[in-house]
């Protein structure tokens, strides 16, 4: 007979525990594995092992928002196991099976978070995430195999949402200012400055921008016009990014001009351009927040910076200075998007820093965990334990 499978967390809590790709809170997939019988309550299930095991699936299709997604080619996917496969049962030496009334398996399955090397098995999982038309999407499912004797064997598959949490715009790194520079015709040199460098939905961007001219060639450069600056936020999609044939896809989600049309002053040009990075409407034409995908979180942004195996995700602001009199000049400088708006980030700290803590008492490779819960068809009161009693000849619920 067929089992009955399903996979709960923790009491009160969710199956993951820690942050992705911070390594110091040992990020892990916690909960136990059920097993009933599927059919009736009282006839036991045939039970030879029973695993588990984290899966990635990932897929591409950069034509799927296209008119010509017909002629272009399939959607490319592939799927990969992350982590250990862990075994949680097997029956005794020299027997083909164990008949259970009931199992409940508890687990734990860590996840990669960076540590030991940059070998595939130690790399820190992409975020979950699906783009628009599925144009390209990752997604993981926790995979129980239970072997029910010497001939069936069944894969049964949970979705688990996993969030990355090393883009939060409160870490450090992110805090310090970024510059680069760049020159025109030698007669103009435009600079930018971004105070911070990581940035979420709904989050102010900032970039000061400087023009000044060349004092070698100070006649020629008093000529020239500054027209318009404008600042633009680029999202580039690269498909295939490790294979042989690579396709970017760029696109501008922001953009804000600043019309200035006057001469370069001998003392050069400063300004400071800002916009608001964009935000997704999670709401829909009533106001109503649709339920979510079981395998996908919420986020409040369509696309965040990630790395996968079959696509790459970058940001750019992109600063242009309309010039006459000299050449245009355009800096292209990467930024970090983070799913979570920076109040949101500073909320996360706390909590971070409190799973960390709580990480330092586990060991990975040993971890504690409950004893399994298995009741076998012989078992004393076995029937009491899926509350059911026998009355006479006949089996009925068992009423405390």
């Amino acid at each position: 007979m067929a089992a009955f499978v399903r996979v709960s967390g923790p009491p009160n809590g969710n199956f993951l525990v820690g942050y992705p790709g911070i390594s110091a809170t040992l990020p892990r997939i916690e909960g136990k594995v059920e097993i009933r019988p599927s059919v009736g309550i009282s006839a036991p299930v045939n039970v030879s092992f029973v695993t588990i095991y984290l899966q990635r699936r990932e897929t591409i299709h950069p034509s799927a928002d296209s008119v010509t997604k017909k002629l272009a080619p399939p959607r490319k996917e592939i799927v990969e196991r992350v982590g250990k496969e862990m075994l949680l049962y097997r029956c005794a030496a020299g027997r083909d099976y164990e008949e259970v009334m009931s199992m409940d398996l508890p687990f734990v399955l860590f996840i990669p978070c960076g540590r030991g090397g940059t070998e595939s098995s130690r790399r820190i999982p992409a975020a979950s995430l699906q783009l628009p038309s599925r144009t390209a999407e990752t997604y993981y499912e926790m995979v129980v195999t239970v072997q029910q004797g010497p001939a069936e064997q069944r894969k049964h598959t949970f979705p688990v949402p996993i969030m990355r949490y090393d883009t939060l715009s409160t870490f450090g790194m992110y805090n310090r200012p970024e510059t680069a520079e760049k020159v025109s015709d030698h007669l103009v040199t435009l600079g930018v400055s971004l105070p911070r460098w990581s940035y979420g939905p709904l989050d102010p961007v900032s970039v000061y921008v400087k023009l000044t001219p060349n004092p070698d060639w100070l006649s020629k450069a008093r000529k020239v016009t500054i027209n318009k600056i404008s600042i633009t936020i680029d999202e580039e999609i690269i498909f295939n990014h490790e294979g042989d044939e690579p396709q970017r896809k760029v696109k501008s989600i922001a953009k804000k001009t600043e019309q200035v049309g006057v001469r370069l002053p001998d003392q050069g040009y400063l300004t400071t351009l800002g916009l608001v990075y964009p935000t997704k409407d999670l709401r829909d034409a009533d106001g109503i927040l649709p339920r979510g995908k079981a395998a996908f979180p919420s986020y409040a942004v369509s696309g965040f910076t990630t790395t996968a195996t079959l696509y790459k995700i970058e940001y750019y602001v992109t600063v242009k200075a309309h010039l006459t009199g000299a050449r245009d000049i355009i800096i292209r400088q990467p930024i970090v998007v983070c799913p979570i708006d920076h109040t949101g980030c500073r909320e996360e700290m706390e909590a971070i820093e409190q799973a960390a803590r709580d990480a330092a008492t586990i060991n990975p490779d040993n971890p504690i965990l409950p004893h399994p819960r298995i009741v076998r068809f012989n078992d004393p009161n076995a029937l009491s334990s899926i509350g059911v009693t026998v009355v006479g000849n006949m089996k009925k619920p068992l009423i405390d």
